[in-house]
């Protein structure tokens, strides 16, 4: 196999999720041999792949959230990897943002930096885990 262009697109955490969850489930009805090495790693990076995303913000992502998420972004000029880690690691406080935006503090104001922020918490989904924690810790509370 020959890499004809490496830089020709960048993946979101969604599309990755999306295509490995395709992938298994294409391999699962044609009930592919597993016996060569090469395809049990192929099998291992898939599974280790899909348990980290599926505990992300980006497995309850769809193509009309990332396109309502982009269509958010666009005033801000953003480039667009920082569109796609915002993305990806959907950000909740400033600092963060900080990390992911390039000369964010020449860049963008402070009403701009909690804009994104809002903006993230409305269109992206929350953290499974972080929902799957608020319900325990309302319980807690109550007792």
């Amino acid at each position: 196999m020959e890499v004809k262009n490496a830089n020709a697109a960048m993946l979101s955490n969604y599309e990755v999720f999306k295509l490995l969850t395709d992938l298994k489930e294409q391999r699962k009805d044609s009930g592919k041999n597993k016996h060569s090495a090469g395809q049990q790693n192929l099998n291992t990076i898939m599974y280790e792949t899909l348990k980290y995303l599926s505990k992300t913000p980006s497995s309850r992502q769809t193509p009309e959230i990332v396109r309502e998420f982009l269509t958010a972004m666009m005033p801000h000029k953003l480039t667009k990897a920082e569109k796609l880690q915002l993305l990806n690691h959907r950000p909740q406080t400033a600092v963060e943002i900080q990390l992911m935006v390039e000369e964010s503090e020449e860049r963008l104001s402070e009403e701009q930096i909690e804009e994104l922020i809002q903006m993230v918490a409305d269109v992206l989904p929350a953290d499974p885990e972080q929902e799957n924690q608020a319900p325990a810790e309302a319980e807690i509370e109550q007792s």
